[in-house]
């Protein structure tokens, strides 16, 4: 396990709950105390990964990944690392190309699900990169949490994640405005809920709706026409 990240950390208690071998390094020495006191053994460098066939990464950005990658690869060559770094499609897929060429196998990996429900079966980890890889470390990666393969494109996690993630916090900042919106009329928060969470019910078909045209790039407007 390569790095203690806030998300870092919760994966890590997974997979010690699932009763998996797991050593740890962090980037910042000393946040690995609560691992080792559940089980977890500690790692002076990120070279040590060399005795590990799996190797989860989960640091905060691409700049981050390829720092800890860059100094990993000597001790990576016939490892297999997941890359749970929160990156681009497109830094997903240099990322592949360099560990390719180093003779290093590597998934990406998007965690569709808060720090409180990791590795719990409500929460979603997809995974992108070659099938068969996918297929040999699927039974480790399902302490995750619930674990889909999106496809052999690299950077199809990373696209998955941003896709969602834009859905989500669009609609995250949407609800703040409204509730700032209801205020300036006197209409509490606790008032305007029930209705809101009426409307989320609304949501399940307008999303299935609108993926359906947006594949079929057919937008008739057919129910509000003015």
């Amino acid at each position: 396990m390569l790095d203690l990240s806030p998300m870092g950390r919760p994966l890590a208690r997974a997979l010690l709950a699932a009763g998996h071998p797991v050593t740890v390094w962090n980037r910042t020495p000393g946040r690995d105390g609560e691992r080792l006191a559940r089980g977890a053994w500690s790692a002076g460098t990120a070279a040590a990964v060399a005795d590990a066939s799996l190797v989860l990464l989960c640091v905060r950005d691409q700049h981050a990944a390829r720092a800890v990658l860059d100094t990993a690869w000597p001790a990576l060559p016939g490892r297999t690392v997941v890359n749970a770094a929160s990156i681009a499609p497109d830094d997903a897929r240099a990322n592949a190309a360099a560990a390719e060429a180093r003779g290093v196998r590597l998934l990406d990996a998007a965690l569709l699900t808060p720090t409180p429900i990791t590795g719990c079966p409500e929460g979603t980890v997809l995974f992108s990169g070659g099938p068969k890889l996918f297929a040999a470390h699927e039974e480790t990666l399902r302490s995750l949490g619930a674990v889909r393969h999106v496809g052999t494109d690299p950077g199809l996690a990373s696209a998955f994640d941003a896709a969602l993630l834009d859905l989500f916090w669009t609609t995250v900042h949407d609800w703040v405005h409204a509730l700032a919106l209801a205020r300036a009329e006197g209409v509490s928060g606790a008032e305007l809920a029930p209705y809101a969470q009426g409307l989320l019910r609304s949501l399940p078909a307008l999303i299935e709706s609108f993926a359906q045209r947006a594949d079929d790039r057919h937008h008739p407007g057919d129910r509000s026409t003015a």
